[in-house]
């Protein structure tokens, strides 16, 4: 491995380590409107550091990624009644829904960053 790689290599496994809910919803055409609306909780959840939104170029897919301080504060927030309501409130608009919990920090890339 060159000096520069075990330097970036380095520098990525002191980086913070990162906790993150990932969420993809096909949702009906249309809807993207009235899922942005529902999505978003009343209040800020206990825990959750920051959050994105992402959707497909023709609005029919949201991607939602969520930063959490730990696995167990996005386990109580996801199993609270405010998260229940929410989930209900974009239910009619959901057609299918992928979710998981993954740990990870960011990548080093060579070049610093960008401007």
């Amino acid at each position: 491995m060159a000096p520069a790689s075990r330097t970036a290599v380095a520098e990525e496994n002191a980086m913070e380590e990162h906790f993150v809910w990932v969420t993809t919803r096909r949702i009906q055409p249309g809807t993207l409107e009235d899922v942005e609306r529902a999505w978003r909780p009343a209040t800020r959840p206990q825990g959750m550091r920051r959050a994105f939104a992402y959707w497909s170029e023709d609005g029919d897919e949201i991607t939602g990624v969520s930063f959490w301080d730990s696995k167990e504060a996005c386990d109580s927030w996801r199993a609270s009644e405010p998260e229940l309501r929410r989930r209900a409130a974009m239910a009619p608009y959901v057609v299918a829904e992928l979710e998981d919990f993954y740990r990870g920090r960011e990548l080093g890339i060579p070049g610093g960053t960008p401007d």
